[in-house]
């Protein structure tokens, strides 16, 4: 059903674009995965076509009213907030896979697209899109551009970003971009594809977007090892490093294996360990898989490990995968305040540690749930609240915890922001990962694409 809401200027103007003005909507859509932001939504309008976007942009132009881009709604950044009487633009109607070039391998989609229903469209034509992660069932497409997503392969497949091989984009300024078109080289000056590639919807609004696509892994086998030595993570990455091809290496500790336990999974072993690292390895042979068992063994009898599993079939392979998983889920109950950041991978122990020590001297309260893809130097942080906090004081006291965070993230060169964006979480920290001279330039280049300033207003700066 379409609402409409007589306060809107010019509101026939917007002929035929389906528009929402109940306080459910409101609520629903204006709003991301963040908490502790309040939505407040003036109106959320439902493009069906790139034309209504280039329409809807040309009228807030006209009328001055700020647009939120949004997509699923799963960032951690509030990049999808409207918090100001905004319009958000909800791409979820445009949710139409439009083109498979077989030859080429890629795939042409609207914005709209989930990111699970990309993957399984490419794996039923016999290709993969290898861009993974646990929000793949409620993400979409034009939200993974905008964050360049990360996830679970990237130390095997990289970042969104490089498998985007074209975009159709509407800028601020109301112009319709169609950017690379699939090239596989294009030599012709600036490649702006790759700055609205994680701009979080503060240039344009990602209307279309074609993905590139490779030949599907064999089975994937899972490796869960426990060491009481953080030191140990990195030598056991490293030794896997130099002799396979690793697809994916996630860390997670004792505290968060003990919440999803507690939440219905079982323990991979009953040997305790302060942490634990998952491995996925491709099944390229059973003579591969089988010197990657040695592997671990060998781990085990240098003392390096305390115990390890291996998984014997999908469903055990998924049911290991969950124990990681699964840890926002089983946390929730407990209104985590979280962050995601990164260091180089060679310094996530020593960065682990330091923070660790900080936590413990001045919040000694607090549990923090630590995990990440340590194999690209990715770790969440999830400070969890004591029943004794109310919410606002439990909130003051994390945001002394990214003070003193983020500030040691400046000293290990590291950035305050690995994969969900800047969005207002971060803004007032950008600093710590960003010069002067880049921030400035980056405000320029806002203006060349949004000369009004319409576009996910007070995000990134």
């Amino acid at each position: 059903m379409i609402f409409t809401d007589s306060r809107l200027p010019e509101i026939d103007t917007l002929h035929g674009i389906e528009i929402l003005t109940d306080p459910e909507s409101l609520k629903t859509y204006g709003k991301d995965w963040t908490k502790h932001f309040t939505a407040k939504a003036r109106a959320v309008f439902l493009p069906r076509s790139t034309e209504q976007v280039k329409t809807i942009v040309e009228w807030a132009r006209r009328t001055r009213i700020k647009l939120v881009p949004s997509g699923g709604r799963t960032g951690l950044s509030a990049g999808a907030f409207a918090t100001n009487q905004e319009i958000v633009v909800s791409l979820s109607r445009m949710n139409r896979i439009l083109e498979l070039d077989t030859f080429d391998q890629t795939l042409r989609c609207e914005a709209g697209v989930i990111t699970e229903e990309i993957q399984k469209y490419a794996r039923e034509h016999g290709f993969y899109y290898p861009v993974d992660f646990a929000a793949r069932g409620s993400s979409q497409i034009g939200g993974n551009v905008a964050t360049n997503a990360g996830g679970i392969k990237v130390i095997r497949y990289g970042l969104t970003r490089q498998w985007v091989a074209g975009l159709k984009v509407v800028t601020g300024a109301g112009e319709v971009l169609d950017l690379n078109k699939s090239l596989v080289k294009n030599a012709t000056g600036y490649d702006l594809r790759q700055l609205f590639i994680g701009s979080e919807g503060t240039l344009g609004i990602v209307t279309e977007v074609t993905v590139g696509l490779t030949k599907p892994p064999k089975d994937f086998v899972v490796f869960v090892m426990g060491t009481n030595d953080l030191s140990a993570i990195m030598e056991v990455y490293s030794r896997f490093k130099s002799r396979f091809n690793i697809f994916a290496y996630e860390m997670f500790t004792d505290l968060s294996l003990k919440y999803t336990t507690a939440h219905g999974g079982r323990a991979p072993f009953s040997t305790p360990a302060k942490y634990y690292v998952l491995l996925e390895l491709e099944r390229e042979s059973d003579e591969y898989i089988e010197r990657a068992t040695e592997e671990m063994g060998q781990l085990l009898e240098e003392g390096l490990i305390e115990d390890g599993v291996i998984s014997q079939s999908p469903q055990q392979a998924a049911d290991l995968w969950a124990l990681r998983e699964n840890i926002t889920e089983a946390t929730s109950h407990k209104q985590p305040y979280k962050n995601d950041i990164s260091v180089r991978v060679s310094r996530v122990p020593e960065f682990l540690t330091e923070m660790t020590t900080v936590i413990a001297k001045e919040h000694p309260d607090f549990e923090v749930v630590w995990f990440g893809h340590v194999g690209d130097g990715n770790l969440h942080v999830n400070i969890l609240k004591p029943d004794a906090l109310s919410s606002a004081e439990f909130v003051e006291r994390c945001k002394k915890v990214d003070e003193k965070m983020f500030a040691m993230i400046e000293q290990f060169d590291g950035s305050v922001s690995a994969e969900h964006g800047v969005g207002l979480v971060k803004k007032t920290f950008l600093h710590h990962t960003r010069s002067n001279a880049e921030i400035a330039l980056m405000k320029e280049i806002k203006r060349v694409f949004d000369p009004d300033l319409i576009l996910n207003p007070g995000k990134i700066f």
